[in-house]
């Protein structure tokens, strides 16, 4: 058996993020070759990948950069908290987030780009290798206007960029940027607790509304109260789900006296919400 130092068997760890022990059986099989090392690795790490598709990766990360008047978000999954916590794994979300915003939120141009000399592919499976998790990129999306500014947010910080919870919020406003800014990130705090599943009520999904409406029939008829009165009741429902659900109908939670679409008005008469974007892991 061909006698491997521990002085290589650090530089294929460094070069590649391998285990010891994974290293070593590497650089034993090509005989010392690193060159040949690094490929035994990768081809292992392609069987790892295969071997892992039908394990469940909820734990990871959501990335979120922001410059101005656009941002991009994107979520890497894992399998563990213990991994995406990593330093390696963090300096891997970040290379994805990079490779995000230049194909500007597309999660098809994402998964067909490079990360630094490599194809997205060859760098996730060697990722998948170091850590010896699944991995995978869930969804990726940009937000943009132009007039005003994009408000990132990130909860739960695992990095300067990375956390559990991500937002992404858009308004359009003749204001100064710092003003828009200011009140942006409060609102972009209040969607990340709030959680709302849309901007106003006509963005409602139609299948929740009329589960909603649903369940609200039923329960109004149980009443036994005539069908006019019945009618109100669930009208009556439905407003308070909007209240519940719709980020402008919501209770500002700073001040919850106040609602989000008057919260908007305090940064100028003409300010509005064009989009907003909430990722939260799991």
């Amino acid at each position: 058996m061909t006698e491997i130092s521990a002085q290589l068997v650090k530089q294929l760890r460094d070069r590649t993020g391998a285990g010891m022990m994974d290293a070593k059986k590497a650089l034993v099989e090509a005989a010392g070759d690193m060159e040949k090392a690094v490929d035994i690795l990768r081809l292992k790490g392609v069987a790892k990948a295969a071997s892992k598709g039908d394990r469940e990766a909820n734990a990871g990360v959501i990335a979120v950069a922001c410059d101005g008047n656009s941002g991009v978000m994107v979520e890497i999954n894992s399998e563990t908290d213990f991994v995406a916590r990593n330093e390696k794994f963090q300096a891997f979300a970040e290379k994805v987030l990079d490779a995000a915003v230049k194909a500007e939120g597309s999660l098809e141009k994402l998964l067909a780009s490079k990360l630094g000399a490599e194809d997205f592919n060859t760098a996730l499976t060697s990722q998948i290798a170091t850590t010896g998790e699944k991995l995978e990129v869930k969804r990726s999306e940009k937000i943009e206007v132009k007039s005003g500014a994009v408000v990132a947010y990130i909860h739960n910080k695992m990095g300067a960029k990375t956390g559990l919870i991500g937002v992404l919020l858009g308004i359009e406003s003749s204001a100064d940027k710092a003003k828009i800014v200011e009140v942006g990130d409060q609102i972009a705090m209040h969607i990340a607790a709030a959680a709302p599943i849309a901007l106003d009520a006509a963005d409602v999904p139609a299948d929740k509304l009329a589960r909603e409406k649903a369940i609200a029939a039923e329960k109004a008829a149980a009443s036994g109260k005539p069908a006019e009165i019945v009618a109100k009741m669930v009208d009556g429902a439905i407003r308070k789900y909007y209240d519940e659900v719709v980020l402008l109908e919501q209770a500002f939670f700073i001040d919850p006296s106040k609602k989000i679409k008057d919260i908007v008005k305090t940064i100028s008469p003409d300010a509005k919400i064009t989009e907003f974007l909430r990722y939260q892991i799991g």
